[in-house]
């Protein structure tokens, strides 16, 4: 069964992908009516599904009804993709970005199901069996090891 989370995280991506400019606006207030949840419950969603490393920009404005502005950032440009991906990676980085990361790069296709499925299990925390910092700066060296091997072909 699906989370609220999850369902929420779906509608918005629907409304995105229906938008012809990349970026919509909603309510906070209104979702939450619409959910029939907290707007604590959007804020939660917001900050862990709709990141730079899952390929998005919030923003937010306070009163008037609290929009928020969600825009679908670009993976190519005038700026070398892999290095955007790499830049996102940085020194170290946490389980659950790098978990956002593959997450976008599956759904803009340029990693399979298969390749999502196997970079996600190596950089596992479970896998990793370091102490902080040490374990996130090693997956950082991992993910961009196989980001740059991955990627430089395409």
């Amino acid at each position: 069964m699906r989370s609220i989370a999850d369902i929420i995280e779906r509608y918005l991506k629907e409304l995105l992908a229906g938008s012809a400019a990349g970026a919509i606006e909603v309510r906070r207030s209104e979702l939450a009516e619409r959910f029939d949840c907290a707007p604590s419950q959007i804020n939660y969603v917001l900050a862990t599904r709709f990141t730079p490393a899952h390929g998005f920009l919030v923003e937010s404005r306070r009163g008037g009804g609290g929009y928020i502005r969600i825009i679908k950032l670009p993976l190519e440009g005038s700026r070398n993709p892999i290095s955007q991906l790499l830049e996102l990676v940085g020194s170290e980085i946490s389980q659950e970005r790098s978990v956002g990361l593959l997450e976008r790069l599956r759904e803009e296709r340029l990693i399979s199901e298969r390749e999502f499925r196997i970079m996600r299990a190596a950089v596992d925390r479970e896998v990793l069996r370091l102490g902080l910092p040490a374990r996130d700066r090693l997956r950082a060296l991992i993910l961009r090891a196989m980001l740059q091997s991955l990627l430089a072909g395409s």
